[in-house]
C-alpha cells in the first residue's frame, strides 16, 4: 500500500490546477482593469468665499452621488478668477490641461471659455438664460458645446413682493453690475409698467466702491432698493445689507444668502440644487453623450427668505400671504 503526504496531495492538485489554466489558454495572475480617472474643470469669475465653497460643496456632492470620487477616478480642476474682467488668464490655464467638461457659473465665464476653445464641452450651472445669452438655440436642443442649468427671469416676482411689503412703495432702485451680462432691464421694465412702479436705475463696478453706488441710489429718494444677481454684489453682501439697513431701505435680492446678512428679502433659484444637478451632466458627457443633445433645464428648487427681524427695525409688517410663501423666516 503506498502512503502519500497530504503534502504531495496538496503539490500535486496545485499543479494540475495549473495546468487546467494554462490549457484554457488563461494567464496565471489576470490584472484588474485600470481605473479611468477624468479630469473636469470648475470655473467661478468671482473670488473664493464661504458661498463659493458651498456651492463647491454641492458640485461636489453632486458627482460623489454619481460614483466619482477625487484621487481614484476624476480629478477637478477649480479656478477662481476673483472678477469677471480676470476670466481669460485661468480660461487659457484650463484649456491648456484640456478637461473632459468645463463646469461655469456665469455667461461671461462661458463666453471666455468658447472664444478659447469650440471642442470642450461646456456645463452651466446656473448661468442666466441660456437661449436669450445666444448660449444656446433651444433649451430641447441646445446645439453647441453648451448645455446645463438655465436661470428663469424672475425680476416680475422680484418686484411683486417687494410691492407687497412695502405697501407705500412707487420708486425702486435697482443696483446691478454693470459687466454682469446675465442682467437685463427690459424683464424689470415689463414687470414695473405692469404693477405701477417706476424705477431708478444704478449701475456700478465693484472698484468704483459701493459708497458711491448708494449716494446715487440715495439721490433720488426711492421708497425699495433692489439688488440683482452678480459676482461684484455677492461678494460685498455685508457691506450692502448695511448700507441699506442704515438708509432705511427694504431691499429685495437676487442672492439667497444676502438675507442672512441683513438684507430683507430674497427670491432666487436655489443654487446649491443647481450645482448639484450639473453634476449630472457632467456624468452624462463623461459617458459620451453630447452637449448639443443634452436638453437645457431650468431650476427644480426656489427659496423665497425673509429676514424679519430687518423688517421690525424698518418697521415693517409682512402680511400673512407673503409669511405663507417663505421657505425660511430668519428670526
Amino acid at each position: 500500500m503506498t502512503h502519500v503526504s497530504r503534502r504531495h496531495l496538496v503539490q500535486g492538485a496545485g499543479v494540475v490546477g495549473l495546468g487546467l489554466l494554462a490549457g484554457c489558454g488563461l494567464p496565471f495572475a489576470v490584472p484588474l482593469p485600470a481605473t479611468k480617472v477624468h479630469r473636469i474643470a470648475y470655473l467661478t469669475p468671482g473670488s473664493l468665499t464661504p458661498e463659493t465653497e458651498v456651492l463647491a460643496s454641492a458640485f461636489r456632492q453632486g458627482l460623489a452621488d454619481l460614483n466619482y470620487a477625487e484621487g481614484q477616478n476624476l480629478l477637478i480642476e477649480q479656478r477662481y478668477a476673483g472678477g469677471i474682467d480676470q476670466l481669460a488668464e485661468p480660461v487659457a490655464d484650463l484649456v491648456r490641461l484640456q478637461p473632459e467638461v468645463i463646469v461655469v457659473a456665469s455667461a461671461q465665464a462661458a463666453r471666455a471659455v468658447l472664444a478659447a476653445t469650440t471642442t470642450i464641452p461646456i456645463v452651466s450651472a446656473g448661468a442666466g438664460d441660456l437661449v436669450a445669452l445666444g448660449l444656446a438655440a433651444s433649451y430641447p436642443r441646445p446645439g453647441g458645446t453648451v448645455t446645463g442649468l438655465s436661470t428663469p427671469e424672475l425680476s416680475g416676482k422680484r418686484l411683486q413682493l417687494l410691492q407687497e411689503v412695502v405697501p407705500t412703495l412707487a420708486r425702486v432702485a435697482v443696483l446691478f453690475d454693470t459687466p454682469y451680462l446675465e442682467f437685463s432691464r427690459e424683464h424689470y421694465e415689463a414687470a414695473a409698467r405692469t404693477l405701477g412702479l417706476q424705477l431708478q436705475w444704478v449701475g456700478t463696478d465693484v472698484r468704483e466702491g459701493w459708497e458711491a453706488a448708494f449716494d446715487a441710489v440715495l439721490r433720488d429718494h426711492p421708497d425699495g432698493l433692489v439688488l440683482a444677481s452678480g459676482p461684484a454684489i455677492g461678494s460685498h453682501q455685508p457691506r450692502l445689507a448695511e448700507l441699506a439697513l442704515q438708509n432705511r431701505l427694504p431691499s429685495m435680492w437676487g442672492q439667497s444668502d444676502a438675507v442672512g446678512r441683513g438684507g430683507l428679502m430674497a427670491y432666487a433659484p436655489n443654487r446649491a440644487s443647481m450645482y448639484r444637478r450639473a453634476a449630472y451632466y457632467v456624468d452624462r458627457i463623461l459617458k459620451g453623450a453630447k452637449p448639443a443633445d443634452l436638453p437645457v433645464e431650468q431650476p427644480r428648487e426656489f427659496d423665497f427668505i425673509i429676514n424679519a427681524k430687518t423688517a421690525h427695525a424698518l418697521g415693517l409688517t409682512i402680511p400673512p400671504h407673503v409669511l405663507l410663501q417663505a421657505t425660511e423666516v430668519i428670526q
